[in-house]
């Protein structure tokens, strides 16, 4: 639907295509949404940001909790995209803390790929930034009862010890695995060591 956006025009694309588009987010069919979701980086380029808060976030907001772990992992997987589009600002206020929630998905593919975009993020809005705003909120996983979501915040550390500076590594990474090495749960005290 949207490849016909650049032959209609933005004005038509708005008054026409874009209402078709949202209909099909909510199509019954997994399938259906899945194929619209790799579309929403060029819709976004298309429509601007302004366009996207008021129609099309309410939209991704819905499929990122949808029922179906393959339609989240297509919004995961779409997010690194569209952030840069979107810039620092307004994906700080309308998407971080749904990037962070995905940490916590009861589906390990979706935490795996939730682990690989907050990489991309703080290599996209830079090391600064992600101290700030985005590593706080997944060291906060760290303390979560449910020992798998323990392991998805080690494993973010590792993620992230490439692309971090030692000052951040060694301040506030490395405590924060070290002081997991009494878990209750053993396979979290194995990946700590």
């Amino acid at each position: 639907i949207m490849g016909l956006a650049p032959l209609v025009g933005k004005g038509a694309t708005i008054e026409t295509l874009l209402p078709l588009f949202l209909q099909l987010l909510k199509d019954e069919f997994p399938e259906v949404r899945l194929n619209l979701i790799g579309a929403l980086p060029a819709v976004n380029a298309l429509l601007g940001v302004e366009l996207l808060a008021t129609a099309l976030l309410p939209a991704i907001e819905e499929l990122a909790e949808d029922r179906q772990w393959r339609v989240r992992l297509a919004v995961v997987d779409c997010m690194p995209p569209l952030a840069a589009q979107l810039g620092v600002a307004f994906f700080e206020e309308k998407l971080c803390a749904m990037c962070v929630r995905w940490l916590q998905d009861c589906v390990y593919t979706i935490r795996e790929s939730a682990i690989a975009n907050v990489r991309k993020l703080t290599e996209l809005f830079g090391l600064e930034w992600a101290a700030a705003h985005l590593i706080p909120k997944v060291m906060a996983t760290r303390q979560s009862s449910n020992y798998l979501f323990r392991l998805t915040a080690l494993s973010t550390v590792s993620s992230l010890a490439t692309v971090v500076g030692s000052d951040v590594l060694y301040g506030s990474l490395l405590p924060a695995v070290l002081g997991m090495v009494s878990d209750a749960v053993p396979n979290v005290r194995f990946n700590v060591a």
